[in-house]
């Protein structure tokens, strides 16, 4: 056992697990990277006297949040092309600006300023998809940032790769090259069903088999989705899935707005994980997630921003908010995704898709401190009656105060740790000036 180096003592503790739980005046000790003890404040000093102590006393300290479904690269198309439907949006602006813009350099600078906004916000961990996954690793990894790598499949050329061997050569070596690593891992990203074609999906089936991987992609988006896969291939894309055999456990399901009461029900008997982005399906005017009907079939959901390109943020507070209001909406029913289910598919949820549920997510001993501290004693988050709900439907990111990422303190007093804010604002504008004279 390491020995305790560190006490943040909290207000109040939320561990996620049991869900809806709140430990009132108690302190989390840290050792090294992980959770090793929480107990009272008072108990906790006298426990671990030589602990360096951090004082939250007006704070909720809850799990690292966990971004789902992301496209970090792509903070730096933020705002580009707004108000468009999503083919629109892709194929006329977002696919033609990247042919232009896109390389390891665009890569880096993309994902060093979603670092920067996800921690500022109370993220410590996201599910990244996009090109150049050997970039992205190494970014995440020099911010000590912990992320899962997608490795992009998708039918047509690209910066990163031109052809369909070539995708899977070069993110096979992505895969071996950062295999093992404590903070970054990787996944298989078939972008979607209308951009893969089956051969793809057989080859990413095995591999998922093989290297016991997640497979992660958009799917059943829009109602355009669903009916140009019914002309194509004469059944729903989830259906195609289904019979190349990657509808399983490891199948982290993005969007998923057009669902079937049966495809439900296979969700929740595979062990599917559904990714649930709100804000971006409202933007894109893409459809409603069903996500009360997914919860009460017993589904795992997450939270995902999407990428900046179509939120336009990485907010995970406000996600988590609009995921809760929006699934009461859908449902018509008020009790419907409640405060404490919704703080659970934020972290926990999250994590469990990712594979690392048994790493992160919750508040527990021997699980790695990935950990967010909450400031809620701005007029805006007074008074304090439940402060679950509090966290969900009142609190802002910029009450985040301080994050820690495997015991390492990133964010302390609202400051971010070790990142030049100038250097990254002075990249977006360059960024910008490149990318609109394109």
């Amino acid at each position: 056992m390491q020995t305790v180096d560190q006490l943040l003592e909290a207000r109040w503790v939320i561990p996620v697990e049991p869900l809806g739980a709140v430990l009132e005046h108690h302190a989390v000790a840290l050792a090294g990277d992980v959770v090793a003890d929480i107990l009272p404040i008072a108990a906790a000093r006298a426990k671990h006297a030589n602990a360096k102590r951090t004082a939250l006393p007006e704070h909720a300290l809850i799990p690292g949040l966990v971004n789902a479904h992301t496209h970090n690269a792509m903070a730096l198309m933020r705002g580009l092309a707004d108000d468009l439907p999503l083919m629109t949006w892709l194929q006329k602006h977002i696919w033609p600006a990247e042919a232009k813009a896109v390389g390891p350099e665009f890569v880096r600078d993309g994902v060093e300023l979603a670092i920067a906004e996800m921690l500022r916000g109370g993220t410590t961990c996201c599910n990244e998809n996009y090109f150049f996954p050997d970039v992205q690793a190494a970014t995440y990894l020099r911010h000590g940032f912990r992320a899962v790598v997608g490795l992009p499949i998708i039918e047509f050329p690209s910066a990163w790769a031109k052809s369909r061997d070539e995708y899977f050569d070069k993110n096979l070596a992505v895969h071996d090259e950062f295999k093992g690593e404590r903070l970054v891992s990787t996944a298989l990203a078939p972008h979607a069903p209308y951009t893969v074609a089956d051969e793809s999906f057989a080859r990413i089936r095995v591999l998922s088999d093989q290297l016991d991987i997640p497979v992660h992609l958009h799917l059943h988006e829009t109602a355009q989705e669903i009916e140009d896969s019914r002309k194509q291939y004469g059944q729903r894309p989830f259906a195609r899935l289904q019979a190349l055999g990657l509808v399983d456990e490891r199948l982290i399901a993005v969007h998923m707005t057009q669902l079937t009461e049966a495809e439900i029900a296979a969700c929740a008997q595979h062990g599917v994980s559904v990714v649930h982005c709100p804000e971006s399906n409202l933007k894109l005017a893409s459809g409603f997630c069903p996500a009360e009907k997914l919860r009460r079939a017993g589904v795992n959901l997450a939270i995902g921003t999407d990428g900046c390109a179509s939120n336009n943020d990485l907010d995970m507070l406000g996600e988590t908010r609009t995921a809760a209001l929006l699934a009461k909406g859908v449902a018509n029913d008020a009790s419907a995704f409640d405060a404490a289910f919704a703080l659970h598919a934020a972290t926990l949820g999250g994590a469990r898709a990712l594979g690392l549920g048994e790493r992160i997510g919750s508040i527990v001993c021997g699980k790695q401190a990935d950990l967010t501290a909450v400031r809620l004693d701005a007029l805006e988050t007074q008074p304090v009656y439940n402060v679950v709900s509090q966290l969900v439907y009142a609190s802002a990111r910029h009450q985040v105060s301080d994050v820690w990422i495997a015991g390492v303190r990133k964010v302390e007093n609202g400051a971010l740790c070790a990142i030049d804010t100038d250097v990254l604002r002075d990249k977006a504008r360059a960024w910008r000036a490149r990318i609109a004279a394109a």
